[in-house]
């Protein structure tokens, strides 16, 4: 055997010497822009009389080994990159560890650049409505079809709603405080949690992203 490869005085196997480096190999780190991209949406992050601060939030995803993390405005939007694997199951994980973090519940819900530049593009209310502002919430699942006609009956003149696919769009024609129907009532008439973010938002993460 050519022991020139190996330590001096090192009389073992080549398969010994490949072990012993391998345990003692620097531990491996994600490479942020080689993996999936994401944007979360956290709901009831900062509200209840809850605050994190956005550092803190940025190392709790950190600390699921995730890369590239980045928060975006306050209302709980991060950007970051994970590994293949499934992204129902990247919600799960990261809504337990938030929650086992901050000790209470926060439903994490999980876009990715294509999607989100297709709730974009969207357009759920054709003819525009001058001094209305269009929001958008998100949630985990896709509606059957009777609940999304159940919503869409809650609208109103002032409040018009349409959900498709994951999403639901809200335009409201005024302020969001001068209208009937609230976030509770969307969620309970859902069957499921929703985050809500004004379309501006959206589109800016879409770009950033994009």
């Amino acid at each position: 055997m050519d022991h020139r490869a190996y330590p001096r005085g090192w009389r073992g196997s080549r398969h010994a010497w490949c072990g012993a480096g391998m345990r003692n190999a620097v531990p491996h780190r994600t490479i942020p822009g080689l993996m999936p991209r994401y944007v979360a949406f956290l709901r009831a992050i900062n509200v209840g009389g809850h605050t994190v601060e956005m550092a803190k939030l940025k190392k709790l995803f950190e600390q699921l080994a995730l890369a590239g993390v980045e928060t975006f405005i306050a209302s709980g939007n991060v950007i970051f990159e994970a590994g293949n694997g499934s992204a129902t199951a990247l919600e799960k994980r990261i809504g337990a560890h938030l929650e086992k973090s901050l000790g209470y519940e926060v439903a994490t819900f999980l876009r990715t650049p294509a999607e989100l530049a297709g709730v974009v593009a969207y357009r759920a209310f054709p003819k525009p409505a001058a001094g209305s502002t269009l929001y958008i919430g998100f949630q985990a699942a896709e509606c059957s079809v009777a609940v999304r006609k159940q919503v869409a009956a809650m609208s109103t003149d002032f409040d018009h709603l349409h959900v498709h696919g994951r999403e639901i769009y809200w335009r409201i024609a005024g302020r969001f405080s001068d209208s009937k129907v609230t976030g509770a009532k969307v969620e309970k008439a859902l069957g499921q949690p929703t985050t809500i973010r004004k379309v501006t938002t959206v589109e800016k993460l879409a770009k950033k992203v994009g």
